[in-house]
């Protein structure tokens, strides 16, 4: 990751069939809405960019709400502009009241991806903003995605083995009153382990390492992939399963190809799904 104070979230939402009886004497199509709310890479691989093409990769309907606007390709990134709150707030409000009715549709689970530290091991907000958003945000959640480095913030305690994972993951969820996804992606070894705690439940998700230099945007791409499973009506284990599953692939279909000098972006369209249009008679 390369956003600095970059945040995702992901609010999902499904677009109401019946709003009124005279619109229940008429079929009506629609497709599953996943807004993303993040910052926009110019250079397609991370951020905004990378979850429109999963969304859209796994055939629904991707809105977008920027945050910031970076200077940045492969190599790193060179400036960022955040963009103004009310901005974002009128962006938030433009789609919700449209694609999403808040009225007509109290139940938008939200993934969140609380980008605090980046690869390097870099803290990436200030101790406030980290306070603010344990306080604020993570109980309006669904899921949370921290990477090991922000768990080990969010918890005060060191993790290296698959247990403690677990064991953070627990935590976490019990104080939050959330599910949460520790990723375990930078665990010594060649085994990938990540854990999963919700509902009182514990589920560990095990790969293969794959060697590559293309890696540019994975946290993005499983967080969009996970929110759009969720919104295809998944429940959260399985959606986290089947993002895992389309990632692994995406990294290893993208490890050999070469797009810039550095570390680049994963091949999200390496088998994408037909749109997932429905009708009245299958979502009512």
């Amino acid at each position: 990751m390369y956003f600095i104070g970059y945040v995702i979230l992901y609010l999902l939402c499904f677009y109401p069939i019946f709003a009124t009886k005279l619109l229940k004497k008429t079929k009506m199509k629609t497709y599953p809405v996943v807004l993303s709310i993040a910052g926009s890479d110019c250079s397609g691989g991370a951020g905004i960019q990378a979850d429109i093409k999963t969304i859209s990769a796994l055939g629904a309907y991707a809105a977008s709400v920027i945050t910031a606007v970076t200077v940045q390709n492969t190599r790193g990134v060179k400036a960022v502009h955040i963009v103004p709150a009310e901005i974002v707030q009128g962006q938030i409000e433009a789609v919700m009241e449209d694609l999403c009715p808040d009225a007509l549709n109290p139940h938008c689970p939200i993934v969140y991806d609380p980008v605090m530290v980046s690869t390097s091991g870099r803290k990436l907000m200030a101790k406030d903003a980290i306070q603010l958003i344990k306080e604020e945000l993570f109980p309006l959640t669904s899921l949370i995605t921290p990477n090991l480095d922000e768990t080990e913030v969010l918890t005060g305690k060191k993790i290296t083995t698959a247990e403690e994972m677990k064991e953070a993951a627990r935590q976490l969820s019990e104080e939050y009153h959330t599910a949460v996804l520790v990723k375990g992606g930078h665990l010594e070894g060649n085994e990938m382990q990540d854990v999963l705690f919700t509902d009182g439940n514990a589920y560990i998700y095990k790969e293969k390492k794959i060697e590559s230099r293309n890696l540019h945007g994975t946290g993005c791409t499983l967080s969009s992939s996970i929110a759009t499973y969720l919104a295809l009506g998944l429940p959260m284990d399985q959606a986290v399963g089947k993002a895992k599953s389309y990632v692994s692939k995406a990294i290893d279909v993208g490890k050999e190809i070469i797009i810039g000098h550095g570390n680049g972006p994963l091949c999200h369209f390496w088998g994408p799904e037909k749109a997932r249009i429905w009708d009245d008679n299958k979502v009512e």
